[in-house]
This record gives structure tokens, C-alpha cells and sequence, in this order.
């Protein structure tokens, strides 16, 4: 089973001292990971659309064996064209299913209205998640994406300082920190390249990033300590990074 992933085994370089170059044993390169873990809590809702259950299913079976309390909430547009059916019916009336041709759109209002004290699993069609994560408090809800978050606000070009090779670049507006460390002669580990995966994820230590991933909780976000370098850009003038 996948480890949960908690912001709280995090720690970035911001307390070394100034002028000191970190040093990157402390932090060995890491490839593609799954960020869509089950965390330890008491309570669970989760909620599918349509193949959105595929990464929820496994979920769903780890909470009934922890013995935990969960919810199921899987919405579809009719019961022929749900996947997995048979085998949740085991789980009887913790399982709510919504084909929409019989019951509509899942009411998530309804849904949400009674979430206090658990964590929110969230996959589907990004209309879903985008009305899910309107409805829900930072910090409780957790999704997956099968495509990039859309993302909008102003694109401008700033400096990114690298802190270990020693080199100042610019970013032009229409080009990522990752494309621009890459055009410099650096290799960088990526692999999605629209802020999927994680891979590119890098240390943070000046500087105020501006989010654009769908990997990061709202709390990583918040202590600005990592970035995903292939989409996220600078609020500033100045980033500097651990590269």
C-alpha cells in the first residue's frame, strides 16, 4: 500500500544559514511518485466520477480494512457505464451511487454538507473537482487529476537565481523556469511537463513562488518551500532555487 504523504515530512533549506550553498545529499532526487495517498484519519468521504473511481477503488478497500469510518459517493451518467459496481456492492449502503440518468448530478452540497472531522478523496471530470474544492476547507480535500489544472492570472518574466550552479537566469514570460534551466545546458529530472506528476518538484529558498501545479496540498503552498518548476512561476521579481 502507498505511503500516505504528509506536509509535515517536509523540510526546505530556509533556516541554513546565508551564504551557505545547501547540499543536496540531504535531498536525493526523486522521480514520479504517487501524491493521491490515503493519510491516516478517522473519517473518509470519498468522491468518484465516472473513471474517476479507478485510483478511489484501492482506497475504498484500505479504509474498510483499517476499520475506519467512509463514505462513497460515485456519480456516473448510467449504471451500464459505471466500472466496478459489483464489487462495491460489497460494501452496502456505505456505497451511494448516482447514475445520473436515474438521480441527476451528485448533490454535492448535500454531499459535503457533513464532512467536519474527515478527509475528502476527490477524482473525476474537472468540472467535478473544481465544484468539490469551492465546497471544501483547505486542508481537508485531497484529489487526482487525469489532466492539468486550469490555471489563469498574469504570465510576466522574473530572475531565477541557482543557487549551487552560481547562475542568475531570466525567465521570459512565455517560457517555464524548467524550459529555461534546460535552454541554459542544465538537465533537470521531469517527466509530465503541466504539473502532474511531482518530478520536477525543487527547493525554495527565496523568493515567493506562484503555484500552478496539481500536485501540492494548500498547505505545501503555503509554506512556499517546494515548487514544481515545469508550470509554477514567481509572484516577484526573484526566485531562488536549489539547482
Amino acid at each position: 500500500a502507498a505511503r500516505p504523504r504528509s506536509s509535515t515530512t517536509r523540510s526546505s533549506s530556509r533556516g541554513r544559514a546565508a551564504g551557505r550553498p545547501p547540499c543536496t545529499a540531504e535531498r536525493p532526487p526523486r522521480g514520479p511518485r504517487n501524491h493521491f495517498v490515503l493519510e491516516d484519519a478517522p473519517r473518509y468521504v470519498f468522491l468518484a466520477g465516472g473513471i474517476g473511481i479507478t485510483p478511489i477503488l484501492p482506497m475504498v478497500a484500505a479504509a474498510e480494512a483499517a476499520g475506519a469510518d467512509w463514505r462513497l459517493y460515485y456519480g456516473g451518467r448510467r449504471r451500464s457505464s459505471m466500472a466496478f459496481l459489483e464489487e462495491l456492492s460489497r460494501f452496502g449502503e456505505r456505497v451511494d451511487v448516482w447514475p445520473q440518468d436515474e438521480r441527476g448530478l451528485l448533490d454535492l452540497d448535500v454531499v459535503l454538507g457533513e464532512v467536519e472531522g474527515a478527509l475528502v478523496y476527490c477524482c473525476g471530470p474537472e468540472a467535478m473537482l473544481a465544484a468539490v474544492e469551492e465546497r471544501c476547507g483547505a486542508g481537508v480535500l485531497r484529489t487526482e487529476r487525469f489532466s492539468p489544472k486550469a490555471v489563469s492570472g498574469p504570465v510576466e518574466a522574473f530572475d531565477v537565481e541557482l543557487a549551487l550552479s552560481g547562475r542568475t537566469l531570466r525567465v521570459e514570460a512565455g517560457r517555464s523556469i524548467l524550459e529555461t534551466v534546460e535552454k541554459a545546458g542544465m538537465s533537470v529530472l521531469s517527466s509530465c511537463r503541466e504539473g502532474t506528476c511531482g518530478t520536477c518538484e525543487t527547493v525554495v529558498l527565496d523568493g515567493e513562488p506562484d503555484h500552478r501545479d496539481s500536485v501540492l496540498s494548500e498547505a505545501e503552498r503555503a509554506d512556499g518551500g517546494f515548487m514544481m518548476i515545469c508550470v509554477s512561476r514567481a509572484r516577484g521579481p526573484r526566485l531562488v532555487l536549489e539547482l
